[in-house]
């Protein structure tokens, strides 16, 4: 009897360990929380009059008490390994759970604020799948930047599995010269980065930045990997 009862109890601890790490699991696997993007009237494009809207994004090369970074949800896993680390990433604010309009015309405005590594490719320096193949870097028209002087990348990529429209953009984020000064926030004068791509049907994508700015192999793990950090999930509805 004293052997079955052991056998009962272990069993039911085992199920409640398993249960719990499940429930762990869940929440840090939370998206942070969508950004969605700002109706703004209609606009002219190659697919002539579609619905336009924006949303806005910064790039920061570390946390502050103004802009104190991702948290909570999948966030949790790098932040156990210390404040002190977290200080020193980049990150993307306000979240990089985003939420766009079918097929939008989208225009996205980026104020970088960090510097820059050069890419393992120079691919990742060319804009590709932007309305007109351009973008605007302080107001200037550009196709590309020189490689040295990426600092960023906002990359959307296809699940390859989904029965969805394709959506592929890569738009370089050019970085910050490296003797800038910092102004009274405590971050240098960003460049202003804006582009347009449109969306097709719904559909969930991921984008990431491609420049590689996190640590472990070929510098692409930590940051690079993380929801709320350097990669996110696009939701057109």
């Amino acid at each position: 009897m004293k052997r079955a009862l052991v056998t009962i109890v272990t069993a039911v601890l085992g199920v409640l360990v398993v249960a719990g790490s499940i429930l762990a699991i869940s929440r840090l696997d939370r998206e942070p929380a969508y950004l969605e993007a700002t109706p703004a009237g209609t606009i002219q494009t190659p697919q002539g009059e579609l619905p336009h809207a924006t949303i806005e994004l910064s790039i920061m090369p570390n946390t502050s008490a103004d802009y104190p970074g991702p948290s909570g949800g999948v966030n949790a896993l790098i932040e156990n390994n210390g404040v002190e680390q977290n200080e020193g990433w980049p990150f993307y604010w306000p979240s990089t759970s985003l939420k766009l309009p079918a097929h939008t015309a989208i225009t996205v405005t980026v104020k970088q604020y960090d510097g820059g590594t050069a890419p393992w490719n120079p691919y990742w320096a060319k804009v590709h799948g932007t309305v007109g193949g351009t973008m605007t870097v302080n107001g200037k028209d550009v196709t590309e930047i020189k490689p040295a002087d990426l600092g960023h990348t906002f990359t959307i990529h296809q699940y390859p599995q989904a029965g969805q429209d394709n959506l592929f953009v890569s738009v370089p984020m050019i970085a910050v010269p490296s003797n800038a000064k910092n102004e009274a926030n405590g971050y240098p004068a960003p460049q202003v980065i804006t582009f347009t791509f449109i969306t097709g049907g719904p559909g969930e994508y991921v984008w990431n930045c491609e420049d590689p700015c996190g640590d472990s192999y070929q510098d692409f793990g930590g940051v690079m990997q993380a929801r709320g950090w350097m990669s996110g999930r696009i939701v057109v509805a």
